[in-house]
């Protein structure tokens, strides 16, 4: 059986909301236009004057994030503590100095190789890039024509929705984050070889 076609725009919205939250995760504009019975371009077009609706209200407990060819509803980041509280989440999942720093060499190079990555660290970044891979902020995006085809590398939504961003091109000044990036892992490894020394009563 097939669904009542929706023509009225408040009850498409309503529909939106209501799939958005039940999904939980990002959902393509081409799919909710194929339910709806819309083209992908009214259906974002829907997307964002909601999202629009949604974003005046700063104290609202819920966002709408719209990404290149998805959206997604999520909590606004101001009541995480309340959130953590309540469902008794810990805090955790923090990115190390290294993870970070390949991040943005992804970030701002990608599509890139692991190979590149050591390169501009001058080390391995097997950990940090497996790391990452783990907790979905980068994927394998294809291969470098080049002898062995190495795996390429880019950043996903998840990343676009963790720092709170609707496409790479809103990513700031590269040389502003590589710089903090690079005094991040220059004070780790202080601290690192302060609590050594500590250690060894030096």
């Amino acid at each position: 059986m097939e669904n009542e076609r929706l023509t009225d725009i408040k009850q498409l919205e309503g529909a939106i909301e209501a799939i958005l939250f039940a999904a939980g995760h990002p959902m393509e504009y081409s799919k909710l236009g194929e339910v709806l019975g819309l083209t992908p371009r009214d259906t974002k077009q829907l997307i964002m004057h909601l999202a629009e609706r949604w974003g005046r209200d700063e104290t609202g407990g819920v966002m709408l994030l719209t990404f290149d060819s998805s959206c997604q509803l999520c909590t606004n980041e101001k009541y995480l503590p309340y959130i953590r509280e309540a469902l008794g989440i810990k805090r955790g999942g923090n990115l190390s100095a290294s993870s970070l720093e390949v991040l943005a060499i992804a970030a701002y190079n990608q599509p890139v190789t692991r190979a590149f990555i050591d390169t501009v660290r001058g080390v391995d970044s097997a950990y940090a890039v497996g790391s990452l891979l783990d907790k979905e902020l980068i994927a394998p995006v294809g291969r470098l024509d080049a002898p062995g085809r190495p795996m390429l590398y880019g950043t996903t939504e998840k990343f676009l929705r963790v720092f709170g961003l609707s496409s790479i091109k809103e990513l700031p000044e590269a040389d502003s984050v590589l710089a903090a990036v690079d005094a991040l892992a220059n004070r780790t490894d202080e601290d690192g070889e302060a609590a050594g020394e500590a250690a060894s009563g030096e």
